[in-house]
């Protein structure tokens, strides 16, 4: 039993720094794409440059869903056995 509860809490502790270096990574991406738009659109309209950010970041997130939904490979379909005595 405590090696079970053990190996829960490292899985959860992977999945914690997992999910941090994920965000520091988003952060970054963030902030160099934010930089991009300011180096293209000017530093003179803030709401047009947000407005675009906000559009290429959704662009990006749907193209993503999509292509990791479509590497997932579907769920096999489990057939119910009717077993008769």
């Amino acid at each position: 039993m405590t090696n079970e509860v053990k190996g829960q809490v490292m899985q959860t502790i992977a999945t914690l720094l997992t999910t941090a270096f994920g965000l520091i990574a988003a952060l970054a991406w963030n902030e160099a794409i934010k930089a991009l738009i300011t180096t293209f659109v000017g530093k003179g309209s803030d709401l047009m440059g947000l407005l675009i950010y906000a559009i290429i970041i959704t662009i990006i997130a749907v193209v993503a869903t999509l292509l990791i939904a479509r590497a997932i490979p579907a769920p096999e379909e489990v057939q119910l056995v009717k077993i008769v005595e």
